[in-house]
């Protein structure tokens, strides 16, 4: 059965995707025949180009998913280079976890919160710097030029493509390179960038594009922190697809192939920006230049992660204090009084949703983590490298969610799949296995096969060996794995709301749906309790295997 494993996990990412693209592509030349589109037409198309603000809406969306993805890279090889193994590199490895836990909307609401006219920082500046005694008549949150949406994407991504730094850096041995360049007079800094820097991209060059892919058509925080006027393109479609008129689903199926184009534009141009940079770094590793530009590199390396991680953690502090905040004028720094009264309210409503999010999550990280495992296990068993297939796990973050969602959403309804709870666990699945399956990889192929060869030469058999052995020695990363999928499927907004047809109802879909109101505190509420939930199921994650091998201090993880 192991066999199968690998073919099952493939199928199960790769077949509802093409499906949902090629059931998007139909209607988008106006074939539907349920909706009464019988024939092949150009119409779609027509009415899609005759939107206001239609190129407006793509460009925007093209542009944030380069400069928001540009930026994170920047900012974690910078890190990397200025901070690595110095006190610092240890203190935000530890936050990387908590960091990478917080769901976009919540990160979002937290950066709204903190750098609106009348939020935090405002408040903390005035009126001494600022002379301000009111808000500022000022558009900073959804500006038109999608400023604040870079932002909050900047945020998020950073913690992840530091993961993925952080486990593909190993594979370099980066400490012998860069004594290699020391030994020839390079500064820190300065030897990382030119010996390190150049072979790690490439180890995460599909991260990278993922980001990108997701930054191009993010739905919830572009609703949050996005244009209005008009909007992303991802979330136009969205509003297209929900819209009682029928018609306008020929609508959204041609804006999701424009979504798929537009994404597509963007990795073409990144890897056109790869090949400039790499001609680029080319140059400069062939100048020399051992210490010229160190002071620089070393100081932005350290100056940019500390401001993302503190604008980060200060945004979800703000959600707490709105939660919270009784009467609040501007500019007092802090509310003048506070209460419980908000949570009084919200609390009865929150039972349900709360439900539906820990039932989804758990479904979908579970299932994943069985896929995973047996994979991984197949693979080792059989005595085989990585295969080169492993690449398609990055279909369901390559692919823009709205493309093929809405298609798969159109299949299930020809199907005659209602919205249930199942469904969406599904959805989330396609999205939580690459995840877990990356997270726990690593750990998995570097255990050491002399423990598993010990068991069978004591006569354990090869599943005894695994349930009795593998499996409690790489407790910690398992569990690290299904805190990341939990995480992942509880910031899940997209799936949960094309799939769950509006009748499934999780945090993130409701405190989404509060982004257009204008109660903070409310909003406050929802926002934390979505960013509380998937930092359970880290703080699980590292305290169970101090619990449990409180006397094996070798099989408690990192520390």
């Amino acid at each position: 059965m192991l066999r199968l494993a690998p073919v099952l996990l493939v199928a199960l990412l790769v077949v509802p995707i093409l499906a949902g693209l090629g059931m998007a592509l139909l209607p988008a030349f106006g074939y539907l025949p349920a909706l009464g589109g019988d024939s092949l037409s150009l119409a779609p198309w027509r009415a899609l180009f005759a939107e206001p603000g239609i190129w407006r809406s793509a460009t925007i969306s093209l542009a944030s998913g380069l400069l928001a993805t540009a930026i994170s890279l920047a900012v974690v090889l910078l890190y990397l280079a200025a901070a690595t193994g110095s006190r610092l590199d240890r203190w935000i490895r530890r936050l990387i976890s908590p960091l990478l836990s917080i769901p976009h909307a919540a990160a979002a609401f937290g950066l709204a919160f903190l750098i609106a006219p009348s939020g935090l920082v405002a408040r903390l500046a005035s009126p001494g710097l600022t002379g301000w005694e009111r808000p500022p008549d000022l558009l900073i949150v959804q500006d038109p030029w999608g400023l604040s949406l870079i932002a909050g994407l900047v945020i998020k991504e950073i913690p992840f493509l530091l993961l993925m730094s952080l486990a593909a850096l190993p594979q370099l041995d980066p400490e012998r390179r860069v004594a290699m360049a020391r030994s020839l007079g390079y500064r820190p800094a300065l030897a990382w960038w030119k010996v390190v820097a150049p072979s790690l991209y490439p180890l995460i060059r599909l991260p990278v594009y993922a980001v990108v892919a997701y930054a191009s058509s993010v739905v919830d925080v572009a609703m949050i922190l996005g244009p209005t006027l008009p909007p992303t393109l991802a979330v136009s479609i969205l509003g297209w697809f929900s819209d009682p008129d029928l018609d306008k689903r020929f609508l959204a199926s041609a804006g999701a192939i424009l979504q798929l184009g537009v994404t597509a534009t963007a990795l073409a141009i990144w890897w056109g920006l790869e090949r400039v940079a790499s001609r680029l770094m080319s140059l400069w590793i062939e100048r020399g230049g051992r210490r010229r530009g160190e002071v620089g590199l070393h100081v932005a390396g350290k100056l940019w992660i500390l401001l993302a991680t503190a604008i980060a953690f200060v945004g979800i502090a703000g959600l707490a204090i709105h939660s919270v905040a009784g009467f609040w004028r501007f500019p007092d720094a802090l509310p003048g009084s506070f209460t419980a009264a908000h949570w009084a309210r919200v609390l009865p409503s929150l039972a349900g949703p709360v439900a539906s999010t820990a039932l989804i999550a758990l479904c979908a990280t579970l299932l994943a983590m069985v896929l995973a495992l047996a994979a991984l296990e197949n693979e080792q068993r059989r005595g085989r490298h990585p295969s080169r297939a492993l690449w398609l796990l990055y279909l369901p973050l390559i692919v823009p969610q709205i493309a093929f969602l809405f298609g798969l959403a159109v299949v299930m309804e020809q199907l005659g799949t209602r919205p249930t709870h199942a469904l969406v666990a599904f959805g989330h699945l396609l999205f939580v296995l690459p995840y877990v399956f990356l997270s726990l990889s690593e750990a998995y192929r570097r255990f050491d096969p002399r423990w598993s060869q010990l068991a069978l030469t004591l006569g354990a058999s090869c599943n005894g060996t695994f349930w009795r052995v593998r499996l409690p020695m790489l407790l910690a990363p398992i569990l690290t794995a299904l805190a990341v999928g939990l995480a992942v499927s509880i910031g899940q907004y997209l799936p949960t709301q094309l799939l769950g047809g509006g009748r499934v109802t999780t945090v993130t879909t409701e405190a989404v749906s509060l982004a257009a109101g204008g109660n903070r505190r409310v909003i406050g509420v929802w926002a934390l309790v979505q960013a509380v939930l998937p930092l359970v199921g880290f703080i699980l994650a590292v305290g169970l295997p101090r619990l449990l091998w409180s006397r094996r201090r070798g099989m408690q993880g990192a520390p």
